[in-house]
C-alpha cells in the first residue's frame, strides 16, 4: 500500500513536464546577472543615500522621506528586472 506522500508524488509527476536542468552556461549567466544587479543597486544606493544625507542636513524631512521612498522603489524595480532577466535565461531550457 502506498503512502499519501507517494501518491501525491505520482500525481505531481503526471501533472506536468519536468524542466530540463540548467546548462553550465546558463548557471554562469544567472550568477552574472546577480552580480550585475548587485552593482546596479549599490550604485543607486550610494547616490540616493547622498541625497538623503543632504536632505537631512538641510532639515528637510519631506525631501528625506521622498528619497527613502525612492530607495525602496529602486530596490523593488531592480529586483523585478533581475528576476525577469533570470526567467528568460531559465526559459531557454524549456524551448
Amino acid at each position: 500500500m502506498k503512502s499519501a506522500y507517494e501518491l501525491a508524488m505520482e500525481r505531481l509527476d503526471k501533472s506536468g513536464p519536468r524542466e530540463k536542468p540548467l546548462s553550465a552556461a546558463q548557471k554562469a549567466r544567472l550568477a552574472e546577472l546577480d552580480t550585475i544587479y548587485k552593482g546596479k543597486w549599490a550604485e543607486r544606493q550610494v547616490f540616493l543615500n547622498e541625497q538623503l544625507e543632504k536632505a537631512l542636513a538641510k532639515g528637510d524631512a519631506d525631501e528625506a522621506e521622498q528619497v527613502r521612498v525612492q530607495l525602496a522603489r529602486e530596490k523593488t524595480r531592480l529586483d523585478e528586472e533581475r528576476e525577469e532577466e533570470k526567467e528568460r535565461v531559465r526559459r531557454e531550457t524549456r524551448g
